[in-house]
């Protein structure tokens, strides 16, 4: 009786952990049926909140600071007398603030035309997968900028507001993988004042991008600017924006050097101020060096 008693205990617990086994399981199944499948946003499209000269997608974290450096340097073609351009020196430098992490605001200063100009960029649309199928990236850009140059007439009624332009642009941006970002940015730019009656205050640019990851670290940079109305210089002096750039990034920093037909680093100037022909040589050296600081406790 002793053997029996041991064997059907023995039985007994086997059934019961198998039955409780496929409660288990029965259980599991059901909870991953009711809960909610994660999103998976997209990462890292491109490795700063500019491609080149214009801005990408990305904007800052809540509670970064972005502090940027900008040089553009003189003309390669002229030779060694000016050290291939090096001689000279455009610089561009900026405060650029994560509000949120959908909305970052920022200040600038460019030597170019003593430009101060102030933007805000903001996130409407991101790249998921999972519970929110979303192909591409979507923000809006908003800038403003105020000319510092001296009047080339002073003796006339100069009026402030002649100094301002105004940028709209809208970013779309998307990952193909984990190596290839494409993006698209059409650009409408105002200005209050311009050379002549018959120039046009209005010009529109279609923006193209793209960033090839060629290592963890590094990526390759395409950056065209083609501008699709009439040029708001009636002489039709500026050509379209076309850069070539480099990126490095080594922690908090991000080194990004190119080679372009511009030396303008906002969009009034890069977009409708270009006067470089790539045909002709008449092209820039530059860089932008990025350092981000924490302003604000991660959660």
């Amino acid at each position: 009786m002793g053997f029996q008693l041991k064997l059907t205990c023995l039985l007994g617990f086997c059934f019961y952990s198998l039955v409780v086994q496929a409660q288990d399981a029965n259980l599991l199944n059901t909870l991953d049926s009711i809960t909610p499948p994660e999103v998976r946003y997209s990462y890292g499209t491109f490795k700063s909140t500019r491609v080149i000269n214009g801005h990408s997608n990305e904007r800052m974290p809540e509670g970064q600071l972005d502090v940027r450096i900008e040089h553009r340097f003189g003309l390669i073609n002229q030779g060694y007398y000016n050290f291939f351009g090096l001689d000279e020196s455009n610089t561009f430098l900026s405060l650029e603030y994560g509000i949120k992490d959908w909305v970052m605001v920022g200040i600038n200063r460019a030597s170019v035309d003593k430009t101060v100009s102030g933007f805000t960029k903001f996130s409407i649309l991101r790249q998921s997968t999972g519970a929110i199928e979303m192909p591409v990236s979507l923000s809006v850009l908003l800038e403003s900028n105020v000319e510092g140059n001296k009047w080339q007439y002073p003796d006339r009624n100069n009026l402030f507001s002649s100094r301002i332009a105004y940028a709209s642009q809208v970013i779309i941006a998307r990952k193909i993988n984990e190596h290839l970002s494409l993006q698209f940015s059409p650009v409408w730019i105002h200005r209050n004042l311009v050379h002549a009656v018959i120039d046009k205050n209005d010009m529109f640019a279609l923006g193209f991008a793209t960033r090839y990851k060629t290592s963890r670290r590094t990526s390759f940079n395409i950056e065209y600017y083609p501008v699709i109305s009439q040029s708001w210089d009636h002489q039709n002096t500026y050509r379209n924006s076309f850069s070539l750039g480099y990126d490095i990034e080594t922690g908090g920093h991000v080194f990004q050097f190119m080679i372009s037909n511009t030396t303008g680093m906002t969009e009034k100037a890069f977009v409708t101020e270009t006067t470089g022909k790539w045909m002709n040589g008449d092209l820039h050296i530059g860089f932008n060096i990025s350092r981000v600081f924490s302003l604000k406790k991660q959660k």
